[in-house]
């Protein structure tokens, strides 16, 4: 169906975001918002952005992972990570303990406090994950997350 244009003096009452819909980046781009506004609402009880979750379950997942680590597998920038690291580390959520294998490097480890808020938030991250996939169905999630990582890997 053809859709007439608004004379630059008409009113428009539904707007045209076709073009907008056929763009990946777009789309991906609506969804992310829907999803990073439900994790920051759900996160806030621990006081944790998406990439200090990253850094946190990374962490967990990898006890002894290096800041070098952390920025090829997150995409950080040295820099911005050194700040993180250390609030973390005032939050006595992480410690830094020498590698086994590289004098020069420090490993990252979580505290108990660590771990166990790690724990909470990666329940609460997988909860707030079904709630805004809900529309999905488990094939059609698994699919989407194998398409989206055909793009950044």
């Amino acid at each position: 169906m053809a859709t007439r244009k608004p004379s630059p003096d008409t009113a428009i009452e539904q707007v045209d975001t076709s073009y907008l819909e056929s763009l990946v980046g777009y789309n991906a781009r609506r969804a992310t918002l829907v999803i990073v506004d439900a994790f920051l609402r759900n996160m806030a009880v621990y006081g944790l952005r998406p990439v200090d979750f990253s850094v946190l379950s990374l962490i967990a997942h990898n006890p002894g992972i290096t800041s070098r680590q952390l920025c090829t597998t997150l995409n950080i920038q040295p820099p911005n990570l050194v700040g993180m690291i250390n609030q973390l580390q005032r939050r006595e959520l992480i410690t830094r303990r020498p590698h086994p294998h590289d004098g020069r490097a420090m490993g990252l480890h979580l505290t108990a406090a660590g771990k166990k808020m790690v724990k909470q938030a990666e329940v609460t991250a997988s909860e707030l994950e079904e709630a805004t996939t809900a529309r999905l169905t488990v094939a059609e999630r698994k699919m989407l997350m194998q398409l989206l990582r055909k793009i950044y890997i």
